[in-house]
């Protein structure tokens, strides 16, 4: 076989480079910087890189091309291992978006008295000498800004992938800086570390699951490629067997990132042990770009054996969707409530996934199972990035209080903040008016529409079960004394924030009020992106 070399179009490419050049240069960064200078330049790299390559990714996405005669634009480069398509694009937007909101909630400093919230010096063991004298000398690690851009890199290449290896590289690439991140916290430091040794050993397995997937799919159809692995199943090669497992182990490493159970166990654990903003960060990126891996993989490589996978998916959301609102409903911290909601979102978003792919088989002027999904992701990111920063100001003399105790009485002490979580709530629970309910409508219909009304049952039950623990949040700040039955007696406040949280904040709760009173534009947006090229 003759070696064909690759061609990159480095045109339609330009907002990956973009990213990840800002992080090499943010290396560059901190190996020659003065100290004291690096904090302000990598914050500024880091958003004129992620502003710039949003505004290069909106270009890229008015300038593709149309593929046959569907609804499919896009275009293949790198010997098609990478496809840029509608779709791509609009999560490449989605990502730059929230990554924007983590930057600014990286860089925020007034709430721990003029540093950030990550770790002085790592390497320093906690409660030692050398920990102390970082943390009196005001130091902090302003590594975590090309982290942040590497880590975008990989989420950005994660649904662009067109084949197993590069899929496979994207995780990693996107994992890695994940791991390191969850376990730079400044304060609770042992609680940080076993976050990220937790995510860090429980996401090796994945990892391994997924390869040996990988390898099991190119037995049974001789190519990683999904256009080719496509056309092996259609035209139904041997050894189906290969191909059920591979399959399977495959779905494990996805669902693991999307934290769907019964791969959901990291999930409350990182979630409350990395710093808050790192959290915040990865709820809404890191769930965007899996599923659009995992939407790509199931539609597009395995989209000619939907009978196989699909009963799968069923039992995997009804079992995410239970899972997620039961354990939610017992938690008695502010972060693992949040975890255990998005898993349960997680299954939401995975009953979107069993909908109807294409606009013909709906009718016109229906939406698509691609459209709802990505419309949820939207309004989830936005709740999800706003509540955490939120989370973030609630503070005592031990720094964040994320004990529902603490919570007593926050309505009456600082009501705008506290309304404003409140709103991100009820969105997270599905009311009206709010862009959580658009969302799950959406969904749901597609969902209906496929045939999948017991997986729809189970959604709406679950939706029903989280409104309580919700609820339960907003009546412990606004209907409860604020005296906290806790061992000092000591309730928490909200701390002042800069304008940089701040304004994510008034930006996500804007969002979510817009799509939730007229989700028309982005819905239509959505639908606009088309399908994913085959």
């Amino acid at each position: 076989m003759d070696f064909v070399k690759p061609t990159l179009d480095y045109t339609t490419l330009l907002p990956l480079f973009v990213v990840f050049g800002a992080g090499c240069l943010g290396v560059v960064v901190e190996a020659f910087l003065p100290r004291e200078r690096r904090h302000l330049s990598q914050v500024a790299l880091a958003l004129v890189a992620l502003v710039g390559a949003l505004g290069v990714s909106i270009w890229v996405g008015t300038d593709l091309t149309k593929v046959g005669d569907g609804a499919a634009r896009g275009i293949l480069t790198a010997g098609e291992t990478l496809v840029v398509d509608g779709p791509t694009v609009y999560l490449w937007a989605l990502v730059l978006v929230f990554a924007i909101g983590g930057v600014l909630l990286f860089a925020e400093r007034r709430l721990e008295g003029g540093v950030s919230a990550f770790a002085g010096q790592a390497a320093a063991l906690p409660g030692t000498e050398a920990e102390r004298e970082a943390s009196t000398k005001g130091l902090d690690h302003t590594e975590v800004y090309p982290l942040l851009m590497f880590a975008v890199t990989g989420m950005m290449l994660f649904p662009t992938a067109n084949d197993l290896l590069t899929m496979f590289v994207a995780l990693e690439v996107l994992s890695l800086p994940l791991y390191l991140l969850c376990g730079l916290a400044r304060r609770r430091r042992l609680l940080s570390q076993e976050a990220a040794l937790k995510y860090f050993l429980l996401g090796a397995f994945s990892s391994g699951f997924f390869l040996y997937g990988a390898a099991l799919v190119y037995g049974y159809a001789g190519s990683m490629q999904f256009a080719q692995i496509n056309e092996a199943v259609r035209n139904d090669t041997d050894n189906q067997a290969l191909l059920l497992i591979g399959m399977g182990l495959l779905a494990v490493g996805l669902l693991f990132k999307v934290g769907a159970a019964p791969f959901q166990a990291w999930t409350p654990d990182v979630y409350q042990g990395a710093p808050t903003a790192v959290t915040a960060f990865m709820s809404a990126c890191t769930k965007v770009a899996a599923f659009g891996a995992l939407l790509r993989l199931f539609y597009v490589a395995f989209g000619s054996d939907r009978w196989s996978w699909q009963p799968m998916l069923w039992v995997v959301a009804i079992l995410t969707m239970v899972v997620g609102s039961v354990l939610a409903i017992v938690q008695s911290d502010v972060k693992r409530m949040l975890a255990y909601s998005s898993v349960a979102h997680t299954g939401f978003i995975l009953t979107g996934v069993l909908g109807v792919q294409a606009a013909g088989d709906l009718g016109d002027g229906q939406v698509t199972s691609l459209q709802a999904v990505l419309f949820y992701l939207t309004t989830y990111g936005f709740s999800m990035i706003g509540a955490f920063a939120i989370v973030t100001l609630v503070r005592d003399s031990g720094g964040e209080a994320t004990s529902f105790a603490r919570w007593q009485g926050l309505g009456r002490q600082a009501p705008l903040v506290s309304a404003l979580f409140g709103f991100f709530l009820l969105s997270m629970a599905g009311i009206p008016l709010t862009a959580g309910f658009i969302g799950k409508w959406a969904v749901f219909a597609v969902a209906l529409d496929a045939g999948a009304w017991p997986v729809v049952l189970v959604a709406i039950g679950a939706s029903i079960a989280s409104v309580f623990f919700y609820v339960r949040l907003i009546r412990v700040m606004f209907f409860s004394d604020g005296a906290s039955p806790v061992a000092d007696g000591q309730s928490a406040s909200v701390t002042t924030p800069s304008v940089l949280t701040s304004a994510t904040i008034g930006v996500c709760a804007a969002a979510t009020l817009v799509l939730g009173v007229v989700p028309g534009p982005v819905l239509d947006l959505a639908a606009h992106a088309g399908q994913f090229i085959r």
